[in-house]
């Protein structure tokens, strides 16, 4: 049976990080986002998702919404990423863990063993990590929130300086909010 071509728009939106690229479908729903540097990565995990021919790219701008939430979120807001509506392939098991990653409050962190206990797995910590690893959408699917079992810092995708920035632009802009309320 062949698959029909999903057709995603890529746009660029700039960033303390970096330029972001943001792909999305024809309703605006965000499908991934990575950086520049690791376009191939993100090819290589669409074509996990969608086949080596089941999907095209082609440059048009993010929706306003999403663009919007993404600013809020650099801005301080980092909870204005949380209604954003992602739709991603990947294996049911996979799709389990970025749910969970998404449950993980801002400026919070978790361990791959608290992850996979999360989900009712807690056998599944290697398994955990590896889908955690492909996550085809950084920053609002947070998998930087997942850190090693000791405490340290474990890789990320967009390099580790990335995992501490958004980890302290979080804690910060938390910890502005309380200290306002």
């Amino acid at each position: 049976m062949r698959r029909e071509v999903q057709r995603f728009a890529l746009a660029s939106i700039p960033s303390p990080l970096g330029a972001l690229q943001v792909i999305h479908d024809g309703a605006g729903v965000l499908r991934a986002l990575d950086f520049p540097e690791y376009e191939a990565r993100l090819h290589r995990l669409l074509r996990l998702h969608y086949g080596v021919h089941g999907y095209t790219l082609a440059p048009k701008p993010a929706p306003r919404a999403l663009e919007s939430a993404l600013d809020a979120f650099f801005a301080g807001d980092v909870e204005a990423i949380d209604s954003l509506v992602v739709r991603t392939g990947g294996t049911e098991f996979q799709r389990l863990v970025w749910a969970a990653l998404r449950r993980i409050p801002a400026s919070t962190t978790t361990t791959y063993g608290q992850l996979a206990a999360a989900i009712g797995r807690p056998d599944a910590i290697r398994a955990v990590g590896l889908a955690n690893g492909a996550n085809p959408v950084a920053i609002v699917v947070p998998c930087h929130r997942v850190i090693g079992s000791g405490g340290s810092l474990t890789g990320y995708g967009g390099g580790l300086e990335r995992k501490r920035w958004l980890l302290a632009h979080e804690r910060a802009s938390v910890g502005h909010r309380r200290a306002s309320a």
